[in-house]
């Protein structure tokens, strides 16, 4: 009997996340891919500024990707 049970939590816990998953899942209309393409709707909407940025960040750090962090590579946050 617990063993069924462990069985069907873990089978509906697998549904539950499938169904996240998929529910991510859009389709994109021809005519709206304009809009999600056009050069402002990007992460990095101007390159040349990534460029640089990335270019400072690893003169700091000493290290190349990763921008997500805080403070100066000093241990001074």
């Amino acid at each position: 009997m617990k063993a069924d049970t462990k069985l069907n939590r873990n089978l509906a816990l697998l549904l539950g996340l499938t169904t996240l998953v998929l529910g991510g899942c859009a389709n994109v209309k021809p005519w709206e891919r304009e809009v999600l393409a056009r050069d402002d709707m990007q992460l990095d909407a101007n390159a040349l500024d990534a460029s640089l940025d990335d270019h400072i960040y690893f003169s700091k750090e000493g290290t190349s990707g990763g921008r997500g962090f805080g403070g100066g590579g000093c241990g001074c946050n």
